[in-house]
C-alpha cells in the first residue's frame, strides 16, 4: 500500500496561522474564477484540446476500416495498330459456303473475309460499382486498439497541462497580491519618511538641526521612492503575466480586494503521486508498445478480402442485357518472406517495452521525491511565517520606542532610520513569507494531483 508523503510530513503539525475570514472567502472565490477562466481560455490548452480531437478522429478513422468500401470505377479504351492476330475465317468457311450454294442452286451463303484482330480494344468501355469488405484482417483490430490508447494518452497529457496551468495561475495571482502589498508597505514608509523630511526642514529653519540631517532624510526619501517604483513595476509584470495565462488583455486590471492573510490555506492530503497524469501516460504508453508488438506478430497471419462488381461493358457505348455483368471474388494474402523485417521489428518493440518500464520506475520515484520536497517546503515556509510574525512584532515595538525617543531628542536620526528600515523590512518579510506559504501549498497540490477539475 502506497503512503502519501504529504500526509506523513504534515502529521503532528500544530498550526498557529488563521487564514480564514469572510473577505478571505471572497478572495478565494476570486482566485478560483481566474483558475476556471484559464482552464477555459488558455491558448496552449486550446491547442492541446485540438490535438485530443485529432486523436479522436484518428480513432473514428480506424473504426471506419471495418465497414464496406464502395467505389464507382469506369474505363474507356480505344486503339488501333500494334500487335494483332489473323483469324482465317474466310479460308475456313468459304469452301463450305461455295458447296452449299451449288447444292441449293442459290447465293444464300455469301463469301466471308478473313479477320485481322488487333489486341487493342476499339471504342470499349467498362463501368462498374465495386464493393469490398475485409473478412480476416488482424491489423484492423490492433490498430483500433492503438488509436483508442492514443486518445487516452492525449487526454492525460491535457490533464497534466491543466494541473500545471492551475499552479501557474495561482502562483501568478499570489505574486500579484504580494506585489500590491509591497507597494502599500512602501507607500506607508514613504509617507513616514516624507513626514520626517518636513520635520527636519522645520527644525533647520528654526536653527535646531543641521543641514546634514536634512540631506540624510532626503536621501532616504529618494531611496524609498526608488523601491516604490520597483514594486509598482512588479505589480504591472505580475498583472500582465496573470492576464496572459487566462488569455485576457495584458493591461486588464486584476481584482484583488484582500491581502495574502485573508486567503485560506487548505491542507488536502487526499492526493497521491499515483494519481499523477504523468504516471497514467506511461501506463498507456506501455499499452501502446504492447499493442505494437502484437500488431507485428499478427502481421504473419493471412488476410482475406472479398469484393463484388456490378457493371456493364461493351463497345460503341452499347448498353443492353448482354453488356451487364456481376463479378464476385475473394482475395487471399499470405506473407511468406520479408527479409527478416518482422523479426527485427519484434525485437525493437520488446526493447521499447523494456525502456518504458524503466522510465515508469524512474518517473514514479522522481514524482514521489518532488511530492516529499514540496511537503517539506510547505512545512518550512509555515515555520518561517511564524518567525516573521514575531520579527514584525519586535520591529514594530522597537520602531515605536525609537520614534518616540527621536521626537524627544533622545535618539538620533540614524537610529530612527535604522528602526524604520527594520520595521519596513519586517513587513516585507512577512508579506514574502505569506507568499511562500501559499505558493508552497499550490506546489503540494500540484505534486500530489489533489486539485479536482470541474466537469
Amino acid at each position: 500500500m502506497q503512503t502519501n508523503p504529504l500526509k506523513i510530513s504534515m502529521k503532528g503539525l500544530r498550526w498557529t496561522l488563521i487564514f480564514v475570514a469572510c473577505t478571505g472567502m471572497l478572495r478565494a472565490q476570486s482566485l478560483e474564477d481566474y483558475v476556471q477562466d484559464g482552464l477555459t481560455s488558455n491558448l496552449v490548452l486550446q491547442q492541446k484540446n485540438v490535438t485530443l480531437q485529432q486523436a479522436q478522429q484518428s480513432l473514428n478513422l480506424a473504426k471506419s476500416y471495418f465497414l464496406p468500401t464502395v467505389n464507382v470505377l469506369a474505363d474507356y479504351t480505344s486503339g488501333e495498330g500494334g500487335r494483332s492476330i489473323a483469324i482465317p475465317v474466310g479460308d475456313l468457311l468459304n469452301p463450305v459456303y461455295t458447296s452449299l450454294n451449288q447444292v441449293t442452286q442459290s447465293d444464300a451463303f455469301p463469301q466471308v473475309e478473313n479477320v485481322k484482330q488487333n489486341f487493342f480494344p476499339k471504342d470499349f468501355y467498362d463501368a462498374r460499382v465495386r464493393t469490398s469488405v475485409p473478412l480476416i484482417n488482424t491489423d484492423l483490430y490492433v490498430n483500433r486498439t492503438i488509436q483508442s490508447q492514443q486518445v487516452m494518452l492525449r487526454q492525460y497529457d491535457l490533464d497534466a497541462y491543466k494541473r500545471q496551468l492551475v499552479l501557474d495561475i495561482k502562483t501568478a495571482y499570489y505574486n500579484h497580491v504580494a506585489a500590491e502589498a509591497a507597494v502599500k508597505i512602501y507607500e506607508s514608509a514613504l509617507a513616514l519618511v516624507h513626514k520626517n523630511v518636513e520635520i527636519n526642514e522645520s527644525l533647520l529653519r528654526n536653527g535646531k538641526s543641521l543641514p546634514a540631517t536634512l540631506l540624510r532624510s532626503k536621501s532616504e526619501l529618494e531611496r524609498v521612492k526608488a523601491d516604490l517604483n520597483s514594486s509598482r513595476n512588479q505589480v504591472r509584470n505580475a498583472r500582465q503575466y496573470l492576464n496572459f495565462l487566462v488569455n485576457r488583455d495584458l493591461d486588464r486590471e486584476v481584482n484583488t480586494t484582500s491581502s495574502l492573510e485573508d486567503m485560506p490555506v487548505v491542507m488536502d492530503s487526499s492526493g497521491m503521486v499515483a494519481n499523477r497524469e504523468e504516471i497514467q501516460m506511461l501506463r498507456v504508453q506501455q499499452g501502446i508498445n504492447e499493442s505494437s508488438l502484437r500488431l507485428t506478430r499478427l502481421s504473419r497471419l493471412p488476410k482475406v478480402n472479398a469484393f463484388l462488381d456490378l457493371g456493364t461493358q461493351a463497345s460503341s457505348w452499347k448498353y443492353n442485357e448482354d453488356s451487364r455483368y456481376y463479378l464476385v471474388g475473394v482475395q487471399l494474402s499470405v506473407p511468406i518472406f520479408q527479409g527478416f523485417r518482422n523479426s527485427i521489428t519484434v525485437r525493437q518493440n520488446k526493447l521499447e517495452i523494456q525502456k518504458t518500464e524503466q522510465q515508469f520506475i524512474n518517473t514514479n520515484r522522481q514524482l514521489e521525491l518532488a511530492a516529499t520536497h514540496a511537503s517539506n517546503q510547505l512545512q518550512t515556509t509555515i515555520q518561517n511565517y511564524q518567525a516573521a510574525q514575531e520579527q514584525l512584532k519586535s520591529a514594530q515595538s522597537y520602531f515605536h520606542l525609537i520614534e518616540k525617543g527621536y521626537k524627544e531628542g533622545v535618539n538620533s536620526l540614524i537610529e530612527f532610520l535604522d528602526a524604520r528600515n527594520q520595521f519596513t523590512n519586517s513587513q516585507l518579510q512577512l508579506n514574502l513569507r505569506q507568499l511562500e506559504v501559499l505558493t508552497a501549498q499550490a506546489r503540494v497540490e500540484r505534486e500530489t494531483a489533489s486539485y479536482s477539475f470541474q466537469n
